[in-house]
């Protein structure tokens, strides 16, 4: 099975994000996305983790499937929700069906969770970082935060954090982008301190107001205010607020690439339609490049 390193050396390329479906209902729509996506060829397939650890049957079910199929998947993986056993114990059920590909997460801890771990447990990503090696996988990720985590100390402590963890991993996944200069900014930051890990933007398509404050609560990061306005303008108007989100994330996708961003990552929600139409304006096809 190949790597994700292997796959964004390749060139650019589109990966995608799928959440475990938690219905019959959800399990159908899940099978209709992976069929309209397959077109894009996705250099890999990444399957998220709920918090608390809530979704780990479901992502594991769903991880264990993709591997069987000409599909790469990328599994997340939370430490805050686990002991260092039951991480193991994922580790190496994953590793028994051919997965070789990780994205080490810190992850929400459950309400219960105190400060104070026992000794030999997991606190960072970074731990599970080193915990992933160890138990065979070829190939480790981690979530960065171009504009900045919202629970740093302060800018300058996250990024040292950050370079640090981009220096153990072999490549990483951005919260949502909504501006490419965030990007391309951080990536130089990263570089300005020596570190050339890939960094792959991540990239939502925002279709109302309340997804956008939402998205903006869980990332930390604002919501361009041209974008919001754009939205307010559409009110209840479900196919005008795709439209708009839809332009967005494609000037969005055409600065991120033409600055040099090795490719782009779609969290879709389980749903195709706009990720498809973002791919398709950018001249996206199984057999070509796109077309800037």
């Amino acid at each position: 099975m190949p790597t994700v390193s292997e796959r964004v050396s390749n060139g650019r390329f589109v990966s995608v994000e799928l959440l475990p479906p938690r219905t019959p209902t959800g399990e159908e729509a899940l099978a209709a996305t992976v069929d309209q996506l397959a077109p894009l060829n996705p250099a890999f397939v990444a399957v998220t983790y709920g918090a608390n650890g809530s979704d780990r049957g479901r992502t594991e079910a769903l991880v264990e499937h993709l591997a069987g199929t000409e599909v790469l998947p990328l599994p997340h993986l939370t430490c805050a929700a686990h002991r260092r056993a039951e991480l193991v114990v994922v580790l190496d059920r994953y590793r028994a069906a051919g997965v070789e590909n990780l994205l080490a997460l810190h992850g929400d801890p459950p309400l219960s969770a105190t400060d104070d771990l026992p000794e030999g447990e997991l606190r960072y990503a970074l731990d599970l970082v080193h915990l992933a090696r160890e138990h065979g996988m070829r190939c480790v990720g981690v979530a960065v935060h171009p504009e900045g985590h919202p629970a740093a100390t302060s800018p300058e402590a996250d990024l040292a954090h950050q370079a640090t963890k981009l220096r153990e991993a072999d490549f990483a996944l951005t919260q949502f982008i909504n501006r490419a200069e965030d990007y391309h900014r951080f990536v130089d930051t990263m570089a300005s301190r020596g570190v050339t890990t890939p960094v792959i933007p991540g990239l939502r398509i925002i279709s109302n107001v309340r997804q956008a404050e939402r998205m903006a609560a869980m990332s930390g990061a604002p919501v361009p205010v041209d974008l919001l306005e754009r939205l307010h303008t559409a009110g209840g108007d479900a196919e005008a607020g795709r439209r708009i989100g839809v332009e967005h994330t494609l000037r969005v996708c055409q600065g991120l690439l033409d600055g040099g961003a090795p490719g782009l990552h779609f969290y879709t929600m389980n749903r195709a339609a706009s990720t498809l139409e973002v791919c398709k304006a950018l001249g996206w096809t199984t057999t070509a490049q796109p077309v800037l």
